[in-house]
Order: structure tokens, then sequence, then C-alpha cells
């Protein structure tokens, strides 16, 4: 073992290859869940996942982050990451060379088969939170955070690398989306909420968006929460939460409300 990659019970000591202050004083504990983020702009993480419950994990080593500044394998006098599309076009795209280099640094250590690798992509599969569970069990994630045109598709193929869209709309690069997917996932970790009955009760979780929810004053601007929700009656409470959430897919997500109906059937 190398002087520069010592591990001391649970905390692994290693020099880092992003100088990235905002991450200063997070603990990297082995064995924690660790989101590797392959981006142009190191600087902006941990940005929104260093606040409220995913901040407060992350300074309690429950989960980790890893910003990897692609810039770093670049090679050559001008240390191109970039270059114009094959055939013409506007903009640039990232070298396939460069992001190889970068997405086998990130490789290093562990086993694909539970450390999912994917490249946030507007015509990648639609992230859900199906697919949210599923990157909650592995090990870990690389995400490979695009600009510009995208990325050369060479790379995308030779390294099997997997697209996620988080929808139909264009940003200006993977960062907010990457964010937003590690949001998403970490929340799922044990101990993060706190709370493992507020992610069965969510959103999703069986298929249906989420009921109403309401809290004190009892009365607001004439309106009033609806009284079965106040009458102490556990089973009538959760009869109408059920029917409230089939009504409201069935309403606004007709796709999500054919897919809980055939699941219904089976």
């Amino acid at each position: 073992m190398s002087e520069n990659n010592k591990s001391h019970g649970r905390l692994s000591i290693r020099a880092s290859h992003t100088p990235t202050p905002l991450l200063k004083g997070t603990p990297d504990l082995a064995g924690a869940w660790k989101a590797k983020v392959l981006t142009l702009y190191p600087d902006m993480f941990p940005g929104i996942l260093g606040q409220s419950l995913t901040g407060k994990a992350l300074s309690e080593g429950l989960w980790s982050l890893d910003p990897i500044d692609i810039r770093m394998f670049a090679r050559g006098k001008h240390r191109n990451v970039d270059d114009t599309p094959a055939g013409g076009g506007a903009g640039m795209v990232l070298r396939a060379d460069v992001v190889a280099r970068a997405v086998d640094f990130a490789d290093k250590g562990h086993a694909r088969a539970d450390w999912p690798v994917v490249y946030l992509s507007p015509r990648g599969k639609r992230f859900d939170q199906a697919m949210a569970r599923r990157f909650s069990k592995a090990k870990g994630i690389t995400l490979l955070c695009g600009r510009f045109e995208g990325v050369d598709q060479r790379v995308l193929d030779a390294r099997d690398i997997e697209e996620v869209s988080l929808g139909d709309f264009i940003l200006t690069g993977g960062e907010i989306a990457a964010q937003a997917l590690i949001d998403a996932t970490v929340r799922l970790l044990p101990d993060v909420l706190g709370n493992a009955q507020s992610i069965e009760e969510e959103s999703f979780s069986d298929g249906l968006l989420d009921h109403p929810q309401y809290t004190r004053p009892n009365e607001w601007e004439g309106r009033e929460i609806p009284a079965v929700l106040t009458s102490g009656h556990h089973g009538k409470v959760a009869e109408w939460r059920r029917a409230r959430s089939e009504e409201i897919t069935r309403e606004r997500r007709p796709d999500l409300w054919a897919a809980y109906e055939k699941q219904r059937r089976k």
C-alpha cells in the first residue's frame, strides 16, 4: 500500500486528486455509498447536496462525494478536452480519449457489477424512483456530466456507459442533473432520512402519486382540513389517502395509472 493510500479503520485517507475546497472536512468512510462525478466544473459540488439532510449525511460519512476534474486527463500542449463535431455542425464535443481516461480512473478500486457508470443525457432512459432505488443498492455510482454538444459516442459504447435523462428538456450541462440524481438516491440510503416510513409512503413508492398533505391550523382562509384526517380513525384515514392518491394519479399521470392498473391485475 502506498503512502498516499492508507486506511485507518473505516476512515479512508488518500491524497486528493481534485482540490475542491467545498468538500474539506467531509469524512470518506470505507464502505459508505459514494458518488464520483466526472465534470469540467468540480467546484459546482457539493452545491445543493451540501445542504439539509443530504449535507448532514455527507458530513456524518453516511455517503461520500468525489468530484473529478475531466481536464486532468487532457494531454498535449493545449490540453484540449473537446473538438469540433465530425461531419460539421455547431458547438464542441467532449473527446473520447479524454473521457475514457477519466472513466478508467474512476473505475479503479471497484467492480462495475455493483457500481453503475451513468452519462446524464436527454436521450437516456427516464430517471425514476425505481432507478433511484437500484442505484442506492449499489456500492456507489460514477456520473459523467456532459457539456457543449455532448460526448463522443465511441467512449459511451466502449466503456458501456448507461445513459439517463431527467426529462424532455435541455440543460447547459450535466451537473444539475447529477445533483438531482444523487439527491434522489442518497435519501434512500439507510439512516439518511431517519424515518423509513416516510420513504414508504411518499410519491412513486407504490406506483402512485402522493396524496395531499395538511397540517395546523385546522382552518385557514376559510379552508378546513378534511374532517376524516382529524377523526382519529386510522383505517378511514388510510382509505381516504389511498383514494386520493389513485384519483390524482389517474387524472394527472395516465401513464403511471396504466402501469399501476396493469401491476394490480397480475
